[in-house]
């Protein structure tokens, strides 16, 4: 009875059919269009991914760079001022067995020309209390100093010795020990051959007088931003290697803020580049300064691709960084986008330190 009635069933059932050639090769091209749109969108993406992460990690370190730039100009000058005059004209500087400065003139902010692009050199003592100094009790050629006052200095930190009258060069020392003040006695401090700043002579010796001044310093800071081929490097003349901040920077240019000599103000007036009178500061100039500002133009890594006709509208037109042109450093400048940076930093240091 099963047998008959299942061999009905079966009868009546469709055939199995499978897949013809024809559905086969329909349904191979329609995933194969599927995978290349999939493909193509997903290059699309990861060039716009790759192109904005370029142009973010550009920003960003165009940033991080102006910040370490702002932070060390801000305390430029820290120790090298005192009863509202700048106590070094000229400085007499070594670190190990290097002469860096011997006895020509300094000044604890400088912008340098170079080509097209700036050089921004910052020195300055490490702690708050760097703008303490006080008198020298009897005259000194440099090898101990006897104070008239106490000074909260320890070993191994850095003064600043000046001359009682601006010309002669000051002499930065580092202090190998200290012997406290008694009733008797003033405050001594010794400068052995040991210290970083103590091993080297300068053909301009000076013997500083009594009633001469020593600044405390702490640690000195030496840094120099500047441009190198398009890599923007921070320098340290007195330690440290240099390091790479910001690559693909097609301009760094700085400018001093300072006030109107002629009218007798001494608020910011205007921007003046270093060129001309300000070339080089001067005992003159110098108390005209109230603010330096800095400028970066950076440049994408990755180029975007042209239109359809083949022509790139990333950049219409090459920026220009305080009125001077930048030249870009690829042929197919247009294909990249630019950005620019500035930064505006009060030099407190300097206004404060000249303030009648």
């Amino acid at each position: 009875m099963c047998a008959r009635e299942c061999a009905r069933k079966r009868a009546l059932r469709p055939p199995a059919r499978g897949l013809s050639l024809i559905e086969l090769m329909v349904s191979l091209v329609v995933a194969m269009l599927v995978g290349l749109a999939a493909v193509g969108s997903a290059t699309m993406f990861m060039a716009a991914q790759r192109q904005g992460i370029g142009t973010g990690g550009s920003m960003i370190n165009a940033s991080t760079a102006l910040g370490a730039l702002r932070d060390d100009a801000s305390v430029a000058g820290l120790g090298f001022f005192g009863d509202s005059r700048y106590l070094c004209d000229r400085l007499n500087l070594s670190m190990g067995n290097t002469v860096i400065q011997d006895g020509v003139a300094f000044t604890p902010l400088r912008i340098t020309r170079d080509g097209d692009n700036d050089r921004v050199d910052v020195v300055y003592g490490t702690q708050v209390a760097s703008g303490a100094n006080v008198l020298l009790n009897a005259s000194t050629t440099g090898a101990d100093a006897e104070l008239r006052s106490f000074l909260p200095v320890t070993a191994g930190q850095a003064v600043l010795l000046a001359p009682r009258n601006a010309g002669d060069p000051c002499v930065v020392r580092t202090v190998t020990a200290v012997v406290d003040s008694t009733v008797d006695d003033p405050q001594r401090l010794t400068f052995a051959v040991t210290g970083d700043f103590n091993k080297t002579a300068f053909t301009t010796p000076v013997t500083y007088p009594d009633r001469g001044r020593v600044a405390l310093l702490g640690q000195l800071r030496w840094a120099r931003y500047r441009l190198e081929g398009t890599d923007l490097r921070l320098e340290r003349p007195l330690a440290g290697d240099p390091v790479v901040l910001v690559r693909n920077v097609m301009a760094l240019r700085a400018q001093y803020g300072i006030s109107n000599a002629a009218a007798g103000s001494t608020g910011l007036e205007a921007w003046q580049s270093a060129t001309g009178g300000f070339t080089s500061l001067t005992a003159a100039t110098l108390p005209r300064v109230r603010a330096l500002r800095i400028g970066l133009v950076t440049r994408s890594p990755q180029a975007e691709k042209p239109n359809a006709a083949g022509v790139c509208e990333a950049t219409q037109a090459m920026p220009a960084l305080f009125g001077e042109a930048v030249t870009a450093d690829v042929v197919d400048w247009r294909c990249y986008r630019y950005r620019t940076s500035i930064v505006v930093v009060p030099l407190r240091n300097l206004v404060m330190g000249l303030a009648p």
